[in-house]
């Protein structure tokens, strides 16, 4: 992982030149006539909320298809999908105790515990709570149709977040009635059994899904187990009403091995430290969600979209406090815990119809959601809560809501130029209820954060094969529970609700063209300044205490090309530029073991967890007529700096992967195999960091060469 990195001239030309299925093109739509080497534009809904097609948008979207999502792949973390969408970064850990780094243009970098400053949605259903923060673990993927990915302005459209939206689309049923299951097998003693039935009878379409997963882990102490089940029942109740109903539930168990010092990873890189074992450090976690979503026509020209769900989540994780056993043999930890109740809904209003004879859209919508956090915090003996007087750290009742007002419009001014408007009212509010009262003080309190943000866009059709297209926006990003948690890193001193909210202006220009019939290329530029940025302060025994900075700045290009050739033969290509630095010095001060020190960040420092540039590429074949397909693919990432004083880095790595399945089809059966390997040159390298780590243990190494064999069948009837 340490060792000189490649020449960088040299790196582009080699991940180029493997490229393949496009995640922002592969969904193709039913009504245009093509062959297999046409490419054509998705339809997507996340930008407008209504279905659209991605080519003839302001925005920055791309989709990641069924095939890249579930076929060799292990489906169980959005890592595996969003490493092919240009501008998001999206980490594999090596080790599921914590959810996957998923950042965009540098948002959502710094997150130590799931995700934040991008918003994620099942079918319009969120998964992001009113805090900004989210849990993408719940997510079944193994039923998913589809990934949009759109960053930018729009965003700002969705809340409080202001780096990109994530939304997973689930699979449609089927004709008529199917039963399937599947079994993978992989390295580390990794196994998942799956089962499914869907179809559609009556005017009822369903379709349900239930998986185990269980693997040892490619560090020591990472096992971990996950079930998960899906139910999707969409009634079809006439002609102009449908109803959807999704419903989530996973359980969760997994080791933690912690992160690892750059010494420890020249050691042995599938270590786990002394502490992890004396601690026992682990999580617990389960989670079921239920989502409604009511859809009416009223007439040709308005229409209703009434989302609402409801849903509980609890977590426990054992921390370790400690780097060595006390002397009594003791290993000093805590066990946070968090009992979680959650609901919210979404009315939307949707009009067409024509102003000075071109065509418009408005949208108008209200959202509203709660989340209610018991919160516990006590310590812990060897992986064990202590029941000693002195065992709580916290005992508290977190309570977030947010009310939202949002309007959004498009209109064609001209045959070549569209229009796009948007403005939201966000209102977030935080409140603490302090049950501990530690020393007689009572830490309870709240804040309420406000803010309008719009955006506008245009989009110039230059060609019928070539769009231009240019937006601006402002962005607003609240602090999360998590990083109001704690004033400094003593936990005495309560929660931090004088941290302030990031805001950020957002510009956008871009390019979408075909080149003939068997190409499209997308290129991005973008520039962000932003005013607060909430950075990390402290981190001591896995206490965080947050700080505003004062500026950032993230400029950079994303670009994205696919072609379909002859003989079944595509490729894709994608690369990030991104230049994501402090543009202001500010000074803090630290205090540990009664001393205190002062500390700065310079300006032009780079955030950390952001990689500087990105490129993934793919070739892939299929032959149609044995019914075997192959890929292979490339990825590049350049070094990355762990901590916003930039003392330390994680070199630049270079990884290959291959992948080759087989369908069949026996009357009422379809049997598909697959085999995948990854990382096939064994390289060794750091998969992510754990940003701004105050005990220097910044790596998380990723796994070496490994495997995936994957058997399915399905009957239809």
């Amino acid at each position: 992982m340490f060792q000189s990195r490649f020449h960088l001239k040299l790196i582009p030309l080699a991940v180029l030149s493997v490229c393949s299925n496009s995640p922002a093109f592969a969904e193709e739509t039913d009504t245009e006539a093509r062959d297999n080497t046409q490419v054509v534009s998705p339809i997507v809904v996340t930008a407008t909320r209504g279905a659209q097609k991605s080519f003839d948008l302001p925005v920055a979207i791309d989709v990641v298809s069924k095939d890249n999502i579930q076929d060799g792949q292990a489906q169980m973390t959005l890592s595996e999908s969003l490493i092919r969408v240009p501008g998001i970064t999206a980490q594999n850990r090596t080790q599921m105790s914590q959810d996957p780094q998923i950042s965009t243009r540098g948002f959502g970098a710094r997150s130590a515990f799931g995700v934040r400053g991008v918003r994620l949605y099942v079918d319009g259903i969120p998964l992001t709570y009113p805090d900004g923060s989210g849990q993408p673990g719940s997510v079944d993927l193994g039923v998913m149709q589809g990934i949009e990915v759109m960053r930018g302005p729009f965003s700002a459209l969705y809340g409080n977040s202001s780096g990109g939206v994530v939304q997973l689309l689930t699979e449609n049923a089927p004709q008529g009635h199917e039963l399937s299951a599947g079994v993978l097998f992989g390295s580390y003693n990794t196994r998942r059994e799956n089962v499914r039935a869907a179809g559609t009878a009556d005017g009822l379409e369903y379709m349900i899904n239930y998986s185990n997963y269980s693997s040892d882990g490619y560090r020591d102490h990472s096992r971990n187990t996950k079930e998960q089940g899906t139910a999707k029942f969409r009634f079809n109740l006439n002609e102009d009403t449908k109803l959807t109903t999704l419903i989530n539930w996973f359980d969760q168990d997994a080791d933690d091995p912690l992160g690892l010092s750059k010494a420890n990873v020249r050691a042995d890189r599938k270590q786990a430290i002394a502490s992890a074992y004396g601690a026992d450090t682990r999580v617990s976690r389960s989670q079921t969600q239920v989502g409604f979503n009511l859809e009416h026509k009223l007439n040709e020209n308005n229409s209703i979209n009434l989302i609402s769900y409801v849903g509980n989540r609890r977590n426990e994780q054992y921390l370790s406090t400690s780097q060595a056993a006390d002397a009594q043999g003791r290993w000093a930890g805590r066990a946070s815990s968090i009992d979680r109740e959650f609901w919210g809904t979404d009315l939307r209003w949707t009009h067409t119809g024509q102003l000075l004879s071109r065509p418009y859209s408005i949208s108008a919508g209200l959202t509203y959601g709660k989340m209610n956090d018991d919160r516990m915090d006590i310590n812990a003996y060897n992986g064990v809560k202590r029941t000693d007087a002195n065992r709580l750290n916290r005992d508290e009742e977190n309570i977030a809501t947010n009310s939202d007002k949002y309007l959004q419009a498009q209109w064609s001014i001209l045959d070549d130029l569209d229009l796009h408007l948007g403005i939201r009212r966000t209102k977030v509010k935080l409140e603490v209820d302090d049950n501990l009262r530690s020393g007689g003080i009572d830490k309870s309190g709240s804040v309420t954060y406000e803010k309008t943000t719009p955006v506008i866009g245009t989009v110039w059709k230059v060609t019928p094969t070539w769009n231009i297209y240019t937006n601006y926006g402002k962005g607003f990003e609240t602090p999360t529970f998590v990083e109001a948690a704690y004033a400094t890193a003593n936990p005495v001193t309560g929660p931090n609700l004088g941290l302030k909210p990031s805001e950020s202006r957002n510009f956008e220009i871009g390019t979408k063209a075909f080149v003939g019939n068997n190409t499209i290329a997308n290129l991005t530029l973008f520039n962000v300044r932003t005013n607060d940025e909430i950075v990390v302060q402290q981190n001591v025994n896995n206490n965080v205490a947050y700080m505003n900075a004062s500026k950032t700045k993230r400029t950079g290009a994303e670009f994205s090309i696919e072609s379909k050739l002859d003989n079944n033969i595509s490729l894709f290509g994608s690369y990030t530029l991104l230049n994501a630095k402090f543009d202001d010095t500010y000074s803090y001060t630290i205090t540990s073991g009664g001393i205190t020190r002062p500390y700065t960040v310079n300006s032009g420092n780079y955030i950390p967890g952001t990689y500087r540039s990105q490129i993934y590429g793919e070739v892939a074949w299929k032959h149609q007529a044995s019914g075997f397909n192959t890929a292979f693919e490339a990825r590049h990432n350049s070094k990355v700096y762990t901590d916003d004083r930039n003392t330390e880095s994680a070199t630049s790595y270079t990884i290959f992967n291959i992948r080759a399945g087989f369908q069949q089809k026996l009357q009422n059966w379809r049997f598909s195999e697959y085999v995948r390997v990854e990382n096939i040159f064994d390289k060794d390298y750091i998969g992510s960091i754990r940003v701004n780590d105050g005990n220097s243990r910044f790596y998380e190494p990723a796994a070496g060469r490994n495997w995936l064999l994957g058997l399915n069948a399905t009957y239809a009837f």
